[in-house]
């Protein structure tokens, strides 16, 4: 017996479970924009106060760029906080429900501050360009309420839609984009312009805004890969009630190694190369050490993924050793190439493992 025309029309247009319904990803739209008017109010009202009486240049002092940059990132924490939070309600979201208070908590700290971060690095290149491209351009009140108001809500905007649709495959790309932008920001900003004979832990002893932006980074990037530990477990997890992955406690090890390499990785920044050569080292040395480790056990631990996976981390591995060996005893490379091509295998390996993870627990094979 076949079923009525309504009934067939009916199921065929019922949401997947997968995917956030339409009427939700409506409500996210709305709160979207509410949230960048909002934004956008408060930073114009802002805006009135600070610039009365001045006409500020682009960028340089108390400019309109850093002004604005500052108001994205206070702006950009609650908005990002308020999505991350209300995100938890979306069908594709509900397990976050779950999760202890004080890991939420964590969790949704490191999103918004990654978030805020990314916009306000942004918001300060892209006045800096404009401001070396119209030189000696002053601006009045009112195109400084309105300059500040329109990059406020549109970094908001794009900050709450970010942060209601986090996945593992977003959080893959976030963790790049930040180090990319926060790193290249702290050295084109170094007081010194030879840091680069020494390496890079260089940029985070110099004082100064270049200084403490660098080790902030490293503090934030560490806690954002605990973050990652998070969404990989559940991933994992996945995978192995499916049948995906052959170990049951697969899943624990490997995002145990991620949290070491987070909290690692934060523990370089906490503790600067000026403030502890010893200590930083040794950071530094216990972040590489557990992931070469995660790189040569993975076929065991990670036994059941595609062959293909373990053969992109052996060239991962190689791709090390050769840089190792061009920088000790070729002398082809200096420390600071060397540590650049580390940072480039490390960070890129976990891009990829991170991608095929979510590939594969989404079933997007």
């Amino acid at each position: 017996m076949t079923q009525p025309a309504a009934a067939r029309r009916s199921t065929s247009e019922t949401p997947s479970p997968v995917h956030p319904a339409p009427q939700n990803r409506m409500a996210t739209e709305s709160e979207a924009l509410l949230a960048a008017s909002s934004a956008a109010v408060v930073a114009g009202l802002a805006a009135l106060v600070i610039f009365f009486g001045r006409t500020p240049p682009l960028w340089g002092g108390v400019s309109l760029g850093l002004i604005s940059a500052g108001a994205i990132l206070v702006l950009g924490m609650a908005a990002a906080y308020i999505g991350y939070w209300r995100s938890r309600y979306l069908p594709d979201q509900h397990w976050r429900l779950g999760l202890p208070p004080w890991k939420f908590i964590v969790d949704a700290s490191t999103v918004a501050l990654v978030h805020a971060l990314i916009a306000a690095i942004a918001t300060v290149s892209s006045f800096l360009l404009l401001q070396r491209s119209f030189q000696g351009l002053t601006v009045d009140i009112y195109a400084a309420t309105v300059g500040m108001a329109v990059a406020s809500g549109l970094a908001v905007y794009w900050i709450y839609l970010s942060v209601a649709d986090i996945s593992t495959r977003k959080l893959s790309g976030l963790l790049v984009l930040f180090m990319v932008m926060s790193i290249v920001a702290s050295m084109a900003t170094s007081q010194d312009p030879k840091w680069w004979e020494y390496h890079f832990s260089q940029l985070g002893t110099l004082g100064g805004a270049s200084s403490g932006l660098f080790n902030l980074s490293l503090i934030v990037a560490g806690f954002f890969i605990t973050t990652f530990a998070v969404y990989l477990d559940r991933d994992l997890k996945s995978l192995i009630a499916r049948g995906v992955l052959v170990h049951r406690w697969s899943a624990g090890l490997c995002s145990g190694a991620f949290v070491a390499m987070g909290l690692l990785l934060a523990g370089v920044g906490v503790v600067p190369l000026s403030v502890s050569f010893l200590i930083h080292t040794l950071f530094a040395s216990g972040m590489a050490v557990v992931f070469i480790l995660l790189l040569l056990a993975s076929p065991f631990i990670l036994r059941g993924l595609p062959g293909r996976f373990f053969l992109v981390c052996g060239g991962f591995l190689a791709a090390l050793i050769v840089s190792l060996v061009l920088f000790f005893p070729v002398g082809y490379f200096n420390l600071t190439a060397f540590e650049l091509v580390a940072f480039v295998i490390i960070y890129g390996w976990i891009a990829v493992f991170i991608r095929l993870l979510d590939a594969l627990a989404t079933g997007s094979n």
